[in-house]
C-alpha cells in the first residue's frame, strides 16, 4: 500500500512540476506554429503558473475536506483533459485557456500528493518517503527542458502535452488500486469557502501584477491596481481565518515554535 502511494504521487506531482518548465523550451516553436504574439506567448507559459500558485492552498484544503485520494484523482483527470486540449489547440487563445485548466489540475495534484504520503507512512518512515518524492520531483523538473527540446526536435511541440496522458492515466490507476482514502481529522463536510475565495484572489492578483511588471512601469495604475487588490484580499483572508470556526489555514499553528521553525528550515 505504501509503495503504491509513493509511486502514484511521484507520477502525478512530477507531471505537474515538469509542465512548469517543459513549455519554455517549446515556446518558440509554439509561437511560430500558432502565429502567437509576444504577449500571448508569455501567457502560454504563465497561465499555468498563475492558476497553480493561486489555487494550491485551496487544493490542499479540498483534499482535507473531501478526501485526498479523490482530489488527487480529480486533479489528474483535469490535468489529462487539459493536456489533450493543449495538444490539439488550433490557436493561442485556446492554448492559454487550457494551460490555465492544467494549473487547476496541478493545484489539486501537488498538495494531495504530500498529504497522501503523510497519511500512508508512519512517522519514522515519513521523512524518507517525502525525501524520495521531493528528489523525484526535482529531477523531473530539471529534465523538463531537455525532454521538451527532444520532443520538439523529434516530433512536434504538441507531443509535450500528449506525453502527459499515459503518465496521468498510470497515476490514476495506481491511486485507484493501491492508495487508501484519507481526510483531515476535523469534520470533512466543512469547507472554508470564504478563505478559498480570498486567498485565491490575493494570489491571482499578486502573480498577475508581478507578471505584468516586466512590461509596465511600477508607477502605472495597471500594475498598482492588482498588487493593491492582492494586499487587501490577503489582509481580509488573515482576518477571516482568525474568526473562522473551520479555517483553511489555522493561524494558531504559527504560534508554535516547532511548526514555524520547521517551515523556516524548509
Amino acid at each position: 500500500m505504501k509503495n503504491w502511494t509513493l509511486a502514484a504521487t511521484i507520477l502525478g506531482s512530477s507531471m505537474a512540476f515538469i509542465d512548469g518548465s517543459v513549455v519554455n523550451v517549446a515556446l518558440p516553436a509554439i509561437q511560430d506554429a500558432l502565429t502567437a504574439s509576444v504577449r500571448e506567448a508569455q501567457w502560454i507559459a504563465n497561465a499555468y503558473t498563475l492558476l497553480l500558485g493561486a489555487l494550491i492552498l485551496a487544493g490542499g484544503a479540498a483534499g482535507d475536506r473531501f478526501g485526498r485520494r479523490r482530489v488527487f484523482i480529480w486533479g489528474a483527470a483535469i490535468f489529462t483533459a487539459a493536456s489533450v486540449v493543449c495538444g490539439l489547440a488550433p490557436g493561442a487563445t485556446i492554448l492559454i485557456a487550457a494551460r490555465a485548466v492544467q494549473g487547476i489540475g496541478g493545484a489539486l495534484l501537488v498538495p494531495s500528493s504530500l498529504a497522501l504520503i503523510s497519511a500512508a507512512f508512519p512517522p519514522e518512515e515519513r521523512g524518507r518517503a517525502i525525501g524520495t518524492w521531493a528528489g523525484a520531483s526535482a529531477l523531473t523538473t530539471a529534465l523538463g527542458p531537455v525532454l521538451g527540446g527532444w520532443l520538439v526536435d523529434v516530433w512536434s511541440w504538441r507531443a509535450i502535452f500528449f506525453i502527459n496522458v499515459p503518465i496521468a492515466l498510470s497515476a490514476i490507476l495506481l491511486a485507484l488500486r493501491g492508495v487508501a482514502e484519507s481526510h483531515a481529522e476535523e469534520d470533512g463536510t466543512q469547507m472554508d469557502w470564504r478563505g478559498v475565495i480570498l486567498i485565491t484572489a490575493a494570489l491571482v492578483c499578486l502573480v498577475y501584477g508581478l507578471t505584468e511588471a516586466s512590461d509596465l512601469s511600477s508607477t502605472e495604475r495597471h500594475l498598482i491596481a492588482p498588487l493593491s487588490a492582492s494586499a487587501i484580499a490577503f489582509v481580509a483572508f488573515l482576518w477571516g481565518e482568525a474568526h473562522s470556526s473551520a479555517p483553511m489555514v489555522p493561524l494558531h499553528l504559527f504560534r508554535s515554535r516547532a511548526f514555524s521553525g520547521t517551515r523556516g528550515d524548509q
